[in-house]
């Protein structure tokens, strides 16, 4: 099983042993100043341990007027080589090989982060900040063309095996490759030959300084998926310049900022959706290519691979995910893959603003060095009360302690109301996580009780030495006039299938599961109407998969009413009020309107002498993020 993506690639003579890649993702792990710090450094060594053959690390700037956000690495003077000289001896030490992508980025930044106006080709801002960036002079130029020379040059100086050229997703290399963004008429503009101008100079100039062994790879988009972008023909005649002027690798992904679901595509899309564009540059050059796209599998990767598509596979998130996928892979323990779901959410949402990225499913990331797994010095009897997320990983890691765990789920089956998560169109991957959840449990042989509600008589009567109360949430009933009529159902009776609806359906809330569950019930042929009182639906959700679900909303003419209150339900309609009082007619109302804790429990057990410790949704409704993370860090702490 998978040969072709556990064989290994010779470049400039460094072997690279396997083909399975990590590519850049901003973590904002390091210092304002650009440094490394442990954080930094223990991410990066656990990919490495995990089995990744070529790691890519995160933009590192080329200039402080360079960063995209606050704390990305930095290379741009000599002081900040001897903490960045570190990681590439933590990684080798594994037998990884790791590249530095170095970048500029351009107008795709924000004077917050940089301290000054942004730079660009032309001043032309970009449409994602709404900040118009200062046109670069020929001097300027010419001195950030030196600038990237000398990154590459300290990286190497680090101890790196090479560097990526960002020339990527809209920063400043691909600003001056793309008529899109550059509108310039001397020699950095216009024609084509005048907009290859610059990167080729920093290939050269990088070329110059670091010598003919030093790996240099490219990445570029392969179609931006903007009004005026380049496209894949575009790209096509663009690479095989690139590699005449001494480029080693090509690293084929898509889109800039303003088609952030290309760079980072959410579930919607599907898995592996531009390998056909590596292949099509494959085509056309000698030098190895390195093909993205929300590869999440390793089986996928391998097809990817023996199909000739590309060289090597990026699979970057499910690296966040689950940083020991490779190992796990060739051990055949695809069962024990924690695979990424594409949720977008702990990984850009949160970068987004500007902090530290995380991961939904994995609490340990960015906390490698924190949060080293060690045995209990005592072992305890645990009782967790609640199958979801939250009290599952709560179970998972209690066990991998060395306590005693039985889990008590109410329900016949587990993942509480994230399995109803995976059930709107697009969101199947979910699923997988209560696949791993399970399968850890068993593994790690906790009792699990099915159909039983954690009860004071049982919970007395086993007398834990601790109860994880992770009961989760209960969907809110409003006080609207008819909201206990028949008629009236939850989203979760819905998305469980407990509930037949008829023809016209009014979903009332806009919220990420109401806007969901509107989906769905499109999908299954109803009319959809969408009640919400704000501004606008689905705010809560990540950046790309929100793109997708207003699309999808849209082109299933689900119809939504914003800045709308319900007055009344009635046998048959609903009275809103957006202005004036409208009657619309309904067979069914769905209720989305939110959750709040279930945890009387709690306070009952306490009252028997009993430790309690509510996570998740029981102690305070928020994201699954939350829940894992809680669920994590409380067993740890038993």
């Amino acid at each position: 099983m998978l040969n072709n993506l556990f064989k290994p690639l010779t470049v400039k003579n460094v072997v690279i042993p396997n083909r399975a890649t990590v590519s850049a993702m901003v973590t904002n792990y390091c210092n304002p100043d650009g440094t490394a710090t442990e954080r930094y450094l223990a991410y990066h060594e656990a990919k490495a341990k995990g089995g990744w053959g070529l790691i890519i690390t995160e933009d590192y700037a080329i200039t402080p007027a360079g960063k995209g956000f606050s704390n990305v690495a930095g290379l741009w003077c000599d002081e900040q080589i001897k903490s960045h000289s570190e990681l590439p001896k933590r990684v080798h030490q594994y037998g990884s090989i790791i590249l530095a992508q170095i970048y500029h980025a351009g107008r795709q930044t924000s004077s917050p982060v940089t301290k000054q106006i942004p730079v660009a080709p032309s001043p032309v801002p970009d449409p994602f900040s709404y900040e118009i960036p200062r046109e670069l002079t020929i001097s300027e130029i010419e001195e950030i063309i030196e600038q990237f020379g000398d990154c590459a040059y300290r990286a190497k100086t680090c101890g790196f095996d090479g560097i990526e050229l960002h020339g990527a997703h809209g920063y400043l290399i691909a600003e001056f490759m793309s008529s899109y963004s550059n509108k310039r008429t001397d020699q950095y503009g216009g024609r084509l030959e005048n907009r290859l101008r610059f990167p080729l100079e920093v290939i050269h100039n990088v070329r110059k300084k670091c010598g003919a062994d030093f790996i240099i790879d490219f990445r570029i988009s392969g179609d931006e998926f903007v009004p005026g972008g380049r496209t894949i023909e575009d790209t096509k005649t663009i690479v095989p310049i690139l590699v005449e002027a001494g480029i080693d690798m090509i690293h084929v992904s898509a889109g800039v900022y303003e088609s952030a679901d290309a760079i980072v595509p959410p579930q919607a899309v599907r898995h592996g959706w531009i390998t056909d564009f590596a292949a099509e540059v494959k085509k056309l050059v000698s030098i190895p290519v390195i093909t993205v796209g929300r590869i999440n599998d390793p089986k996928i990767a391998d097809q990817v691979l023996r199909s000739g598509k590309a060289d090597l596979v990026v699979m970057a998130r499910a690296s966040l995910c689950d940083p020991e996928l490779p190992n796990k892979a060739k051990e055949g323990r695809f069962e024990d893959i924690r695979q990424c779901i594409g949720c977008n959410w702990g990984c850009l949402g949160i970068l987004f603003a500007d902090k530290p990225i995380r991961c939904v499913l994995n609490p340990t990331l960015g906390r490698e060095s924190e949060y080293k797994q060690k045995k209990a010095t005592s072992s305890k009897n645990v009782a967790v009360v609640g199958g979801g997320p939250a009290g599952m990983q709560a179970a998972i890691t209690a066990a991998e302690q060395g306590h005693t765990v039985h889990l008590y789920e109410k329900s016949s089956v587990l993942g509480g109301q994230f399995r109803l998560a995976a059930v709107p169109p697009d969101k199947g991957d979910l699923a997988a996580f209560i696949n791993w959840q399970e399968n850890q449990l068993r593994k790690l042989n906790v009792a699990i009780s099915l159909n039983t509600a954690g009860t004071p008589e049982i919970l007395t009567k086993e007398k834990p030495d601790v109860v994880i109360l992770a009961t989760g949430a209960v969907p809110i009933t409003p006080k609207i006039p008819g909201a206990d009529l028949p008629n009236v159902v939850q989203a979760n009776d819905v998305l469980s299938g407990k509930v037949f609806l008829g023809r016209k359906i009014v979903v009332i809330g806009g919220g990420q599961v109401g806007s969901e569950t509107a989906d769905y019930l499109a999908i299954l042929g109803k009319s959809v109407t969408i009640v919400e009182m704000l501004d606008d639906i689905a705010l809560a959700d990540a950046l790309a998969p929100r793109i997708f679900l207003l699309k999808a909303l849209e082109d299933k003419k689900v119809n939504i009413l914003t800045k709308t209150t319900v007055k009344e339900i009635k046998d048959g309609a609903v009275i809103v009020d957006d202005g004036s009082i409208t009657e619309i007619k309904a067979d069914n109302i769905v209720m989305a309107l939110g959750s709040k804790p279930e945890n009387a429990l709690k306070s009952i057990l306490e009252e028997k002498g009993l430790r309690v410790i509510a996570i998740g949704d029981a102690a305070g409704v928020r994201q699954v993020i939350d829940a894992t993370t809680e669920g994590y860090e409380t067993a740890m702490q038993l």
